[in-house]
């Protein structure tokens, strides 16, 4: 389980990377821009997650092997900027895999910790989104978080599928893979069908 919640962790900071270094290319940022936004994207949610487990190193700072991660992601990103837009929507497509990467990272390493249900879930949110949060505050964005599109949401949902999962034993490596899919293409399904949270304001009279 280790072994496998390390590799996803290795995937999730090198999509991650690509998705910061591509807002900050698209920001017309400097190389030097372009990498620290790449790297808060990549580590910023794992980093907060471990600084509120007390007993838990930040992640980045004893494994070089994220640091390479995030390099190769950015590096990849700034040359290939043009053929990674594949997508119509490239930035959504690589910040949703990301999301379902790190989503089920921090609610493994909650159990690890030994917390409650619910709060695996919120850590692995936490995991996810907050990223994609700082690197939008940073480049002068509203967070997705706080938008109407479905984000936390889609966490939140694989978070629990991810829980459910391991109450039925299901083994390895579906036991990743079925919750990280299911947030992937619930993001993609909510972007493509512009399905969205309702909003909490009223609607303005057309007079």
């Amino acid at each position: 389980m280790e072994i496998i919640i390390e590799h996803i962790n290795f995937v999730g900071s090198f999509v991650f990377a690509i998705s910061g270094a591509l807002v900050a290319i698209r920001k017309k940022l400097d190389p030097f821009g372009v990498l620290i936004v790449g790297f808060i994207t990549a580590v910023g949610g794992g980093t907060i997650r471990d600084m509120l487990l007390a007993e838990r190193d930040v992640f980045w700072l004893y494994d070089i092997t994220i640091i390479y991660a995030v390099i190769a992601g950015i590096t990849i990103a700034i040359i290939l900027k043009e053929r990674l837009n594949f997508f119509n929507k490239p930035l959504f497509f690589y910040d949703s895999v990301g999301l379902g990467l790190f989503t089920i990272t921090g609610v493994q390493i909650g159990l690890d910790a030994n917390l409650i249900p619910i709060v695996c879930v919120l850590l692995g949110t936490i995991t996810g989104i907050f990223g994609g949060v700082i690197r939008d505050v940073v480049v002068n964005e509203i967070p997705v978080i706080f938008r109407k599109e479905i984000y936390a949401t889609a966490s939140i949902g694989g978070g629990g599928i991810y829980l459910v999962l391991i109450h039925f034993n299901v083994s390895n490596p579906y036991l990743q893979i079925i919750p990280i899919i299911f947030i992937i293409v619930s993001r993609i399904l909510a972007v493509m069908f512009n399905i969205s949270l309702p909003s909490i304001y009223p609607k303005e009279n057309d007079s």
